[in-house]
């Protein structure tokens, strides 16, 4: 029940920062603005621990090769 409650958290999390994305790029106040920076920059961090993930494993693969 906890993790329930803790995924749906995040995806309200997720869906509000992409609004303020959304809502910035549309000229919204200067709080949207820096919620949508923060939301950006949480994704890039993502992104590239995604990155790096895969990397690694690419790499373990290819030395049992």
């Amino acid at each position: 029940m906890v993790l329930l409650v803790a995924l749906s958290l995040l995806v309200v999390i997720v869906l509000a920062g992409c609004a303020c994305v959304w809502w910035a790029s549309n000229g919204g106040p200067r709080w949207v603005r820096a919620v949508a920076v923060v939301t950006l920059a949480a994704g890039e961090l993502v992104r590239a621990d995604a990155k790096r993930k895969t990397r690694r494993s690419q790499d373990s693969s290819a030395a049992d090769g």
